[in-house]
């Protein structure tokens, strides 16, 4: 009895967390800015542009007055095209690997469920089926291909499970997004991972040796968002995230957070959600 009760969470925690590859909101493009509805009709704000109207600007002010409009509107098109490019090699790699990894570890009878209710297969088998996928990822432009090579090579070396890629995420406290990934690594069994091809680099070396981001920075609060999301959702609760940036050539730079730090950028977030809405509400009340 104890075997079917868990059989029977496992499948709908993993249905669950499988159906959040399919956008569940309705976009609404007919404002100054894109939001999201549900059936119900409540409205969710996009995570990136929360970030966005919340961060500091002086520093991107800086930069279009140094460019221009015009160029700084061409090199921010040209990013979005190699982040788009780069994150979708990344996606097939990790999507047609779970699949190949699933189907054999189903084959071998070794698929275990654990108490959170996710299929747990084998790290070998993963990172067997990673390596066999990673030579025929469709190719990228030659803007993005040394940031996409980085990325998948990083992927290839340093999954060891595959839950979930590019899966949607909304919260009661208003916001919804996309998160590219959640994966098990060596040292971390539920982690939250977010793509990044910014051409600047963001980290430094801390004492440690490690590579970090500042504290309160956006990459960081990003996360915790999408914590909050998937919890929301599934009642998973990640045991840290990896934010991987990747580079025009080499290895990316990554930054790791724990739990704590998950914590830690969740509350951040939340944080600047109430700021953003009470923005937001005084901007429509002088419109008004």
């Amino acid at each position: 009895m104890r075997v079917g009760k868990t059989i029977q969470m496992a499948s709908n925690t993993q249905d669950t967390l499988a159906s959040l590859r399919k956008w569940r909101l309705e976009q609404d493009n007919s404002g100054p800015f894109r939001v999201y509805r549900d059936i119900n009709g409540n409205i969710y704000h996009s995570v990136t542009h929360i970030l966005k109207e919340t961060s500091d600007k002086t520093g991107l002010e800086r930069w279009v007055a140094r460019l221009g409009e015009a160029e700084a509107s061409q090199q921010r098109n040209v990013a979005a095209t190699r982040g788009n490019m780069a994150h979708s090699q990344a996606e097939y790699l990790l999507k047609t690997a779970q699949q190949l990894a699933r189907s054999t570890a189903n084959k071998r009878n070794s698929i275990r469920w654990d108490d959170q209710g996710l299929a747990r297969i084998p790290a070998p088998i993963t990172q067997w089926a990673l390596k066999r996928v990673r030579p025929n990822v469709p190719r990228v432009g030659w803007s993005a291909a040394g940031y996409a090579r980085g990325l998948s090579d990083w992927i290839a070396k340093n999954v060891t499970e595959i839950f979930a890629s590019e899966f949607s995420i909304h919260h009661p406290a208003g916001f919804a997004g996309t998160c590219d990934a959640l994966i098990g690594l060596k040292n971390s069994s539920l982690v939250l991972a977010d793509w990044k091809t910014s051409v600047g680099r963001k980290t430094k070396i801390d004492d440690d040796g490690l590579e970090r981001l500042p504290n309160g920075h956006s990459y960081i609060d990003q996360c915790g968002a999408y914590s909050l999301g998937l919890t929301h959702l599934t009642g998973l609760k990640p045991t840290g995230a990896a934010i991987v940036l990747a580079r025009r050539c080499g290895t990316p730079n990554i930054h790791y957070m724990t739990r704590a730090e998950l914590d830690e950028a969740e509350q951040s977030f939340l944080e600047r959600c109430h700021l953003y809405f009470e923005n937001l509400h005084s901007t429509l009340q002088a419109e008004a």
